[in-house]
Formats: structure tokens, sequence, C-alpha cells
């Protein structure tokens, strides 16, 4: 028997196909035009000459300053939550104690406190620590603020590892490290690349810890630099789209490559 088709999941398909279409085309457009031509033609209008100026502009004028600074402060930040989260979620996983539980909830309070809150004692302790301006005074705090998720996430995924793995490790005469390295991490790969992703997400769109804790244009992050297409004259807008199209397709190709661990990893299924 034909099933019949569904007309009204096709008409919401293309309607939700168009609402998301339609701001990357406007985006996309607005790039390849002149700023001149961008006003009297509107941003719905096709190019009538494309260009490349307003990317070349952007490299030209810093933003590849702003771009390296963006790619180190996210280096860093992923690679402190892939150095102490495995472990700590391992930890907490294996040891059912009082005090692990109670430490992990005290680490989950994370959660409950927003950045904004604690960002006058935050400014206060970098300026007395010496790390103001610099980008390891925006690395650490944005670190410490997307651990909390990132414990909870791979807690979650470790904890489906069954116990009868973990005791067949013991009978081998594995040691706990061992059983960490050649057990766990490669059971647990989902939750880690969902760490990755979202840590990685947390320090490429941070904003408020780089305006707050930076100056010099030296320092500045991407997020920052797109304050540079705002004068008072006005705004660069396709010099500006262009900025955030070249900002954001290194992150969207870490989505694209990790999004399948990157949902497992959420539902918590990703030692199964």
């Amino acid at each position: 028997m034909r099933s019949r088709p569904n007309y009204l999941a096709g008409f919401g398909s293309l309607l939700w196909l168009f609402l998301v279409g339609l701001p990357l085309y406007v985006m996309l457009i607005a790039t390849f035009q002149s700023r001149t031509q961008y006003a009297a033609n509107g941003p719905l209008a096709f190019p009538e000459e494309f260009t490349l100026d307003n990317y070349l502009n952007d490299l030209n004028e810093g933003f590849a300053q702003y771009f390296l600074n963006t790619v180190l402060v996210t280096a860093a930040v992923v690679g402190i939550v892939l150095l102490l989260i495995p472990p700590l979620a391992y930890a907490i996983v294996r040891n059912q104690g009082r005090t692990t539980g109670a430490v992990f909830r005290l680490f989950l309070l994370g959660l409950a406190i927003p950045s904004q809150a604690v960002i006058v004692p935050m400014f206060y302790v970098i300026s007395e620590a010496g790390l103001y301006d610099n980008l390891i005074g925006v690395i650490l705090p944005t670190a410490a603020f997307a651990m909390p998720v990132c414990a909870l996430i791979l807690t979650g995924v470790m904890r489906d590892i069954t116990p009868d793995l973990y005791e067949a490790m013991t009978v081998d005469g594995a040691s706990p490290l061992r059983t960490f390295f050649q057990l766990v991490l490669p059971l647990s790969k989902s939750g880690l690349s969902t760490v990755v992703v979202f840590s990685a997400l947390q320090a490429w769109n941070g904003f408020l810890f780089p305006l707050v804790l930076t100056q010099s244009a030296e320092n500045k992050v991407i997020t920052m630099g797109l304050y540079d297409f705002q004068t008072e004259h006005g705004v660069d807008i396709p010099g500006m789209l262009a900025a955030v199209v070249l900002s954001m397709l290194p992150i969207l190709l870490v989505y694209l490559f990790a999004r399948r661990a990157l949902v497992q990893g959420l539902m918590g299924v990703g030692g199964k």
C-alpha cells in the first residue's frame, strides 16, 4: 500500500528552510558587496559585482590578530578542561564515598553562578595577580566556568561503563591509572568530543571576560574586534558580516565533524 504524501510536513520543512536560509543568504551576499553598493541596493539585492575586499580589509586591519588570539584562548581552554576534567570525572565515578559526592556537588554549584555575578571580584583577582590585559587572564576564568558542565557530562558518560569491565581490568591486574587510559578514555570518546565542542564554543564566543579583563588592541579577541566596524558615522555592515563569516567558520567545522558525538554525549549514552 502506497503511503500518502504528507503535504503539511513538506510545507513545514520548506518554511523552516526559508527561515534558516534567508538570514544566511543576507549575511553571505552582503560580504561580497561594497559598502556603497549595499547601502544603495539593500540587504536582499544580489550583488551587481562580486568583491572580496571586505575579507581582505578585515585581515589587513587587525582581524587576523584577533583571530589568532581567539584560537590561542580556545586551544588553551580546551587543553585545560581535557587535562583536569577526565581524571576528576573518573575519580567521582569510581569513588562512591560521601566526601567525593560532597566535593562533586560543591563543584556543580558553578552551574548556578552566572559569570556576570562574579565579574567584579574576578576583575580584582585578575588585576592583583598581574594578569589584567593578558590572554591568560581570559583563559583561566573561561576554563573555570566551562568545567562544571563538562564534569557533569563526562561523569554521566563514564557511569555508563558497566562494572563488569572494571572488574575484568582489575582481575587482569590493571592499576587504576592503566584502567583510566586503556578502558575509560577509549569508551568515553563521545563524552570527550562533547566536552571539546562545548568548551571550545564557550571560549570562542566569550565576550564578558575579554571585555572586562583586556584593554589593548593586541589582546583583543574576535568578539571584541567586531566593535571596530562601528564608528561615530555608522556601521560598516558588509565588513562586519565578513568578519562574522570568518569567525564562525572554524567552530562550524568543529561542530560538523563532532555533531554525532556531541548529541550522544549530551544524551548520556557515550559508553553504550
